[in-house]
């Protein structure tokens, strides 16, 4: 009787082993390009501080707590040499990796360019560089890439920058200051430019100016009462100029979270400093939609995106 309990638990055992290897075989090549973690700093962040623990995650994919930032790497079956920081929304609160970075990072992959997903680290988290910390994380991240390009089989001048709501807050930074030192050289990596090769900015967060101003990113990193001039400091328009990358935006007309005007603040500002932009109002879909809400025109946008991608050589 033992030996036949033994021989039977060694079957179920053998059984489940072989159905576990047939599903990872049948995965979809999108989920198998997630790669190890890259920590982007090799000690502690810039300034300090910070919450202690593990990445705390939502049941919707939304993370929080983020003590140690990174990249999480997802590469093509057929990689075309350029690559592509993304950075999910969610106020500077959390961050929507479930429903805008993870789907874009597969997105991406399935075209051929390598994504790395940027988890950046949240003001109000107790760091002390406090608005600036999301900013150093994107420098940083940007810096990684590149200096890891040759290695990758990337193209260094093909890096470009995808954002969501404040995550589109946050790359539209990345782009227009990318000649900001937000923080202080701690090793080689960081003689690599910051400068993305074009922005992708989707529904985002871009004034931080009245009557606009009535945004969570606002409040967390320019508190409940700023100065004109420290709204300014942090809105993405006003550090548009020439020489800035090329700009893709898109917003439902209904976006109850971000007022649709700041795509236009955002167009308008690179008209005027000569910036090549391409906007694509969206009649309807709110705020949130990721990569696009079914029955809304905000299926669109990721064809007119590939489009775009295309003329400037990201994609085949």
């Amino acid at each position: 009787m033992t030996m036949n309990r033994r021989t039977l638990l060694r079957s179920m055992t053998l059984a489940s082993m072989a159905a576990m290897a047939g599903s990872l075989r049948a995965a979809p090549r999108a989920t198998e390009a997630r790669a190890t973690q890259i920590p982007l700093w090799p000690g502690m962040p810039p300034g300090g501080g910070g919450p202690g623990g593990h990445v705390e995650t939502s049941a919707k994919g939304a993370v929080s707590n983020v003590a140690t930032p990174y990249l999480d790497v997802y590469v093509p079956e057929r990689p075309n040499g350029a690559a592509m920081l993304v950075a999910a929304g969610g106020g500077y609160k959390r961050e929507q990796m479930g429903s805008e970075a993870i789907p874009a990072a597969q997105w991406l992959a399935e075209r051929g360019v390598t994504a790395f997903v940027l988890a950046y680290r949240l003001p109000n988290e107790e760091w002390v560089d406090g608005a600036l910390a999301p900013l150093q994380d994107a420098q940083r991240a940007m810096r990684i890439i590149r200096s890891q390009a040759h290695q990758r089989g990337l193209d260094a001048e093909r890096v470009g920058v995808l954002g969501f709501s404040a995550g589109g807050h946050l790359m539209g930074l990345t782009a227009t200051r990318s000649g900001f030192a937000s923080y202080r050289p701690v090793d080689d990596i960081d003689t690599h430019s910051a400068r993305p090769a074009n922005a992708a900015l989707i529904y985002p967060v871009i004034t931080l100016l009245p009557p606009y101003d009535h945004t969570s990113t606002r409040r967390i990193l320019v508190g409940n009462h700023p100065t004109k001039q420290e709204s300014a400091e942090w809105s993405v328009e006003t550090h548009v100029k020439h020489g800035c990358p090329p700009v893709f935006l898109t917003q439902a007309d209904d976006d109850p979270i971000s007022n649709p005007e700041n795509t236009r603040i955002m167009k308008r500002a690179c008209e005027q400093a000569g910036v090549p932009v391409e906007f694509h109002p969206l009649a309807s879909g709110g705020h949130g939609f990721g990569m696009g809400k079914p029955g809304t025109p905000t299926v669109e946008w990721p064809a007119f995106y590939e489009t775009w991608l295309r003329a400037r050589q990201m994609i085949a």
